[in-house]
Order: structure tokens, then sequence, then C-alpha cells
């Protein structure tokens, strides 16, 4: 038995308009644990989702990003970005080295709202119910042509109940040269 050692950058990898994905160990490694690495562009919101049996583990590597794990007083189907559970609680901004645990059965949801690339370490167990899905999701947005109805129907295979829509507004870049957006 030989365990897993991967260099800076490597691993296989899924690269979307939405997210780049590096699968770390997996399954196919003999984890039961499926480990990526994720880096998270400007203006993507993941949503607010919930697992019945996954749970899951995110590390802030470089950057910030807001970040909300636990019930709220109530839910909203627009955005979660102002939900407060019983307690107070609301989203959190984290940055480098904040970490947010999700057990099964809690609501959660991140998104960088800031201007610049985030990276993180994301775990989900058990493997390899996140690996599909990364590999089907990718699939489904290469076409260009994204179906919601095929989505939901893949979520609910991968132990996804989204709460909230997902996002990408990417920021506006603004030509150097003028006030206005580039292309305008």
């Amino acid at each position: 038995m030989t365990g897993l050692i991967l260099p800076p950058g490597q691993g296989r990898k899924l690269i979307t308009k939405t997210q780049e994905v590096t699968f770390k160990a997996t399954q196919e490694h003999g984890s039961a644990i499926s480990i990526f690495e994720v880096v998270v562009p400007p203006g993507f919101d993941v949503g607010a989702h919930v697992h019945s049996e996954s749970q899951e583990f995110f590390y802030v590597l470089e950057g910030e990003l807001q970040l909300l794990a636990f019930e709220p007083t109530r839910r909203t189907e627009k955005d979660w970005h102002e939900w407060e559970s019983p307690d107070g609680d609301k989203a959190v901004q984290a940055t480098e080295g904040a970490f947010m645990f999700v057990p099964p059965g809690t609501p959660h949801a991140f998104r960088n709202a800031s201007g610049k690339p985030v990276r993180m370490l994301f775990q989900c167990y058990p493997s390899p119910i996140h690996e599909l899905y990364f590999e089907e999701i990718a699939e489904i947005w290469a076409t260009g042509g994204i179906d919601p109805a095929a989505i939901e129907e893949m979520r609910k295979r991968y132990d996804v109940s989204q709460i909230t829509p997902q996002r990408y507004d990417p920021p506006v870049l603004l030509d150097p040269h003028s006030s206005e957006p580039r292309g305008a």
C-alpha cells in the first residue's frame, strides 16, 4: 500500500467558467473523503443548499469568501445573504485560514463577493459523491445551453437540495482609458 503525494498545482482538473476544481484525493486513490482544491472566481455564489447525508469541510487558502452554515429563522428563495439564525448568527466574511464544517442537514453556502479569485480546500464525505457531481455539472456547463431541469435532476442524484439559486455575476471590468465598461 502506498500513500499519495502531489506537488503544488497537480491533480486532475475540471475547469469551467464558474470554478476550477483540482481533484487531490479521491475514491480512485482509496480515500473515503473526496479532497479538492477549488478556485472560486469573483462573482460566483454557489447558492444555499443542503445535503441529507454528506458532510463537508471548507478551508480558505487565499482570498475572502462569504460563508454560511446554519438553519435560518426564515429561508428565502431569492438569496441567503441576509439570513439569520435563531441565535443571531449571520454569514461570515472568511479570510485566509478560516474554515467551515457542515454536518448533514445543515443549510450552507459560499460566495466570492470580492474582485479577486479565491482558493479553498474542500473536502466531502463520503467519496465519490462530489467527484461525480463536479464531473457531471462540468459536462452540463460545457454544452453551453444550461437546462435547469437536467441540473435539478442531477442534484437529486448527488444529495444536493438547492434552496437559493446558484449565480455567477462576474464583475464588469472598466477600460483603463475610459470610465465606460469594456466593450461598451
